[in-house]
């Protein structure tokens, strides 16, 4: 086990080395120069499109759910704990600088958002049941000329959403519950499995559907909750948020950085501030990994651009609010660089958990603990329907749906019971390899993302 955990740590360590950040960035630079920066530029239109009545309804265009139902399925899959342990961990791996990296990578995921969902909705199927099918690999097939390289990149990125569905999406979430339920209410680890493998299973049953209707309430109350929590924890430090965010920004910019007061005694570079963020960032919004975009697929909408403005504000609430807000808390809190009773440094959640507890007192560990079992939970439901449309796509019918949900449900059990850092390096690796077939293929239609987001400017003017 040992020497397995080893392998898969150098093979993560490569995959997202130095080639891999800077091609999920670059793609995200360059299409936003490409289209003449219209998602910043319209990024309020897309804020107020999501916030409308009429997101909510299935009244323009064709499609399984309502454009709302949509974001929210595809936020329950991206809000999860890389917002509340990603976060911490980035923060004590890489120094507090991690988050403003954080920030970078998502101003311009916010375009590769907007790009991959877009292409979704433009190339997508109805597939034997009557239900939408979309996602890059529908992209890859129909809309590259070169229809082998198509082919080729289309079955890569299916297999590795399959992969990452069963890791990031299933393993590493359940883990993260069965741990928090562990160290907070000593809840066995076996009985959150059993617990969170039969709702998963009586949820994702019904398709689609019905994890549409439980995301587009869990995932907004959630969100909220969490937010007004992490505020109440930043406003109670409010005396150090400047020295917090000085930090922060001191330790994202110089090449050796070694924090003091506020963050401990965490030494890091820009190098590491900028892997960390950048990865985390990454694993916490998604962009460019093009999983959002199946789930895009499925919305009611008569332009793909409409609803691609709507899906990439899933980037923004992501991780310039949600993530913003646990940087925040870490950073104003002095828990960043300490240690615990028996003298380990604290990370991932544990470095969360007790910054909330400088304002919340023990109230904040449970809040804590409520906020990662509810995001991570309707992460897993989230991927399933990712994992789901990769699996029909690899075999080119829904007859099998069913069999990949049951197997989908029992694997939550396995994630619960395992070890923690396997998990995560095996769901970083799935995760980089889905992203390269992606942006590829946004690379290669970047003309036609342009041509088509600059025709819908006319709409936005009306």
């Amino acid at each position: 086990m040992e020497r397995l955990n080893e392998i898969v740590t150098k093979v993560d360590d490569f995959v997202w080395g130095p080639v891999m950040l800077i091609l999920l960035v670059g793609t995200g630079i360059f299409l936003t120069i490409r289209t003449k920066f219209l998602p910043w530029r319209n990024l309020g239109y897309a804020l107020k499109s999501t916030l409308s009545k009429e997101a909510r309804t299935k009244s323009r265009g064709e499609g399984d759910v309502s454009p709302f139902s949509a974001l929210t399925t595809a936020l329950a899959a991206t809000i999860g704990t890389g917002n509340i342990v990603g976060v911490a961990t980035a923060m004590v791996s890489g120094g507090p600088g991690a988050l403003v990296w954080m920030w970078i990578s998502a101003a311009f995921g916010i375009t590769s958002k907007f790009s991959e969902c877009m292409l979704a909705i433009k190339y997508r199927e109805v597939n034997a049941k009557g239900e939408m099918s979309g996602g890059p690999m529908y992209t890859m097939k129909k809309g590259l000329k070169n229809k082998t390289l198509g082919v080729i990149l289309a079955w890569l990125f299916a297999f590795f959403a399959v992969v990452a569905s069963f890791g990031i999406g299933n393993m590493t979430q359940g883990n993260s519950i069965a741990s928090a339920l562990h160290a907070t209410f000593h809840v066995p680890v076996r009985v959150s499995g059993v617990i969170i493998t039969i709702l998963t299973l009586l949820i994702i049953v019904g398709g689609i559907k019905s994890i549409s209707k439980v995301s587009s309430v869990v995932v907004p109350v959630m969100a909220i909750f969490y937010v007004i929590c992490g505020l109440i924890v930043i406003f109670g430090n409010i005396s150090n948020l400047p020295s917090g965010l000085s930090m922060i920004f001191k330790m994202a910019f110089s090449a050796k950085a070694v924090g003091g007061g506020l963050c401990g005694s965490i030494v890091a570079s820009m190098m590491s501030a900028m892997r960390y963020g950048v990865a985390r960032g990454v694993f916490s919004n998604e962009a460019g990994m093009g999983s959002a975009a199946i789930t895009a697929a499925a919305a009611t909408t008569d332009n793909p651009v409409r609803q691609g403005y709507i899906n990439m504000t899933g980037t923004f609430w992501d991780t310039i609010v949600v993530c913003t807000i646990t940087g925040l808390a870490i950073a104003s809190s002095g828990v960043l660089g300490t240690t615990d009773a028996a003298g380990n440094l604290l990370t991932g959640s544990d470095v969360t958990i007790a910054a909330f507890e400088t304002v919340l007192g023990s109230a904040g560990g449970w809040l804590v603990t409520i906020g990662i079992t509810l995001f991570a939970f309707s992460t897993i439901l989230g991927w399933e329907y990712h994992g789901e449309k990769a699996f029909e796509y690899l075999f080119g019918t829904h007859k099998y749906n069913m069999i990949y949900r049951i197997v989908f449900s029992l694997v939550v059990y396995v994630g619960c019971t395992q070890t923690l850092s396997l998990v995560w390096n095996f769901s970083d690796i799935a995760n980089a390899l889905m992203a390269i077939p992606n942006l590829i293929c946004m690379l290669l239609l970047s003309g036609e993302i342009a041509k088509d987001i600059g025709a819908f400017q006319k709409e936005i003017k009306k």
